[in-house]
């Protein structure tokens, strides 16, 4: 395999009280837009567990990690599907607080709010793939991009990374640049690189198609991936769209 096809979207919460639309509209077009585009890896936010018992159960090509079992009624989870050609080795679920490892909030976030991590092999090629939603503020962006930094310090820098997700940030935050800068041995850094490039596309959209906020649905990447395409999802299914927030979809060439 000589690419990699990963697609993000925030499915926008299930028990929200949308009206028309719902979950129980759009969901028949959010999985007909994922058999369409068929991406190797789907990076999904905002999901409640009815959510993805329906996607799984109708993507019978992809298996899935991050669903929290035991979980309260109206707990939303990170869940990373990804083609059953690729083998995923390592699973992590992690909270973005002080305690990653019970769940919790820190840095002033007002949610629990979490990441998960997979390690997929891709006919004998690592690659890590991380799904997250951070939260409003810039203290708890930036406390979560250090725990995501944490977790991973414990893996070779020379294993390519994929982070995406719902940033709630834009390319002017501070933990946008922090992300994104260049690993000098000091503690700021990490140096992922964009996909898109500016004028940068705007994500969110609230179920109207006009932009309302900016690019706040990253792809980012770093190690030895090579960006081939990237695009924002914008087309409405029969005047329905898929969620408040666009699909954004990246396919990397290793």
């Amino acid at each position: 395999m000589e690419e990699l096809s990963v697609l993000s979207l925030n499915l926008r919460f299930g028990l929200a009280d949308d009206g028309p639309n719902a979950w129980e509209h759009r969901k028949a077009h959010v999985l007909s837009f994922f058999q369409e585009q068929r991406p190797d890896l789907i990076a999904t936010q905002e999901a409640n567990h009815f959510q993805i018992d329906y996607l799984a159960e109708n993507l019978p090509g992809y298996a899935y990690i991050g669903k929290r079992l035991p979980a309260p009624t109206f707990w939303q989870d990170n869940v990373l599907f990804y083609r059953r050609s690729l083998v995923c080795r390592e699973q992590i679920s992690f909270f973005l607080s002080a305690t990653p490892k019970v769940p919790s909030r820190s840095f002033g976030s007002r949610f629990p709010r979490q990441g998960t991590l997979g390690l997929f092999y891709l006919e004998g090629r690592p690659v890590i793939c991380i799904d997250t939603h951070f939260d409003f503020d810039v203290p708890a962006q930036m406390g979560a991009s250090r725990v995501i930094k944490q977790h991973l310090v414990a893996y070779s820098q020379e294993i390519p990374v994929i982070l995406m997700g719902d940033f709630n940030a834009t390319p002017d935050s501070p933990c946008y640049r922090w992300l994104t800068g260049t690993p000098d041995g000091r503690e700021n850094g990490l140096g992922f690189r964009e996909t898109f490039t500016e004028p940068y596309p705007s994500t969110f959209h609230r179920f109207t198609g006009e932009p309302v906020a900016g690019y706040i649905d990253w792809i980012l990447f770093r190690g030895p991936l090579r960006m081939k395409e990237c695009r924002v999802g914008q087309a409405s299914v029969d005047g329905t769209f898929l969620s408040d927030h666009f699909p954004v979809i990246a396919v990397f060439g290793f």
